[in-house]
């Protein structure tokens, strides 16, 4: 959001009638119509769900764009700022609970599930279970009846330990940008922008890095019991959230080179940095439950 104004900023704006609403729910039809049919056997919805995406994506930009058109026009004033604050506040709430359900489905399975496998109710079943997190062998955990292959565990040292230092530092260098643009010091502010959208794109490619090392050399799989499926969901869904942020602060920088947002008002970057920084406090719980424990 900028704080540019030609003529007399309305006190609530209300856009006109918009088509894209309808066309983006259009564009989704097909793609969780392409993505159910290409599960299930059928070669269509491959082609179903790339051109929903495409259509779903083309959509999103016209949208945004003519929401920063607007927003540069001065149409955007103290209510519109309010909505957009509120309106992120709960999208990021909403994305608390969402990794809340899968910390919580890690708690539940180490503390509670693993140990009642191995009460005495069930010695009878699986005599030779052995109530251990995490599982490192077929039959001993997570595969009592020997239908998972044996794996490794990741640890924290080295690629976990790494990306921990990429994401806190990334953290670092938006704060150090967003103080800049406050003082109006927009070479700085872009400076630092770029190294953190540079920061955020590394710590994917260690990642990629990671996952390939967990599946080629550590026989970590989805498919690794209760520990790799939640190991993958957690890291998994995290760097999805990553690769939207990094998205989001690379956009943020590009319109800041081309003279947006003033230092005074600055939503558009500030909900953008809300958002990488709760990624960066999600992974440092990643990090310790995860890796650590």
């Amino acid at each position: 959001m900028s704080s540019a104004t030609h003529g007399a900023t309305p006190y609530y704006f209300v856009p006109g009638p918009s088509s894209h609403p309808v066309m983006a729910a259009i564009g989704l039809f097909f793609v969780i119509l392409g993505a159910s049919q290409w599960i299930n056997g059928a070669s269509w919805g491959a082609w179903s769900l790339a051109f929903g995406m495409v259509f779903w994506l083309v959509t999103l930009f016209r949208w945004f764009r003519d929401a920063v058109n607007e927003s540069e026009g001065g149409m955007y004033g103290r209510k519109i700022d309010l909505s957009y604050r509120w309106s992120m506040s709960w999208f990021i709430f909403s994305e608390v609970m969402f990794f809340g359900a899968f910390f919580t489905a890690l708690w539940w399975a180490r503390a509670h599930s693993v140990p009642a496998l191995g009460s005495l109710d069930n010695a009878l079943l699986w005599p030779d279970f052995k109530a251990v997190w995490p599982s490192l062998a077929a039959g001993v955990t997570a595969s009592p009846a020997d239908i998972i292959e044996p794996f490794t565990t990741m640890g924290p040292f080295w690629l976990p330990t790494i990306n921990t230092a990429l994401l806190l530092s990334s953290g670092v260098t938006l704060t150090i940008a967003h103080h800049a643009l406050r003082e109006n010091q927009r070479g700085r502010t872009i400076a630092f922008m770029w190294m953190t959208v540079l920061l955020g794109t590394t710590f994917l490619f260690v990642q990629g890095y990671e996952y390939f090392h967990a599946y080629s050399e550590l026989n970590l799989k989805l498919t690794s019991g209760v520990f790799g499926s939640t190991f993958y969901m957690l890291t998994g869904f995290h760097g999805f959230h990553v690769l939207v942020g990094m998205l989001m602060l690379l956009f943020i920088t590009l319109r800041l080179q081309k003279g947006h947002f003033t230092a005074d008002n600055h939503f558009g970057f500030e909900g953008a940095a809300w958002y990488w920084h709760f990624v960066d406090v999600v992974w440092l719980g990643l990090y310790v439950l995860v890796y650590w424990l």
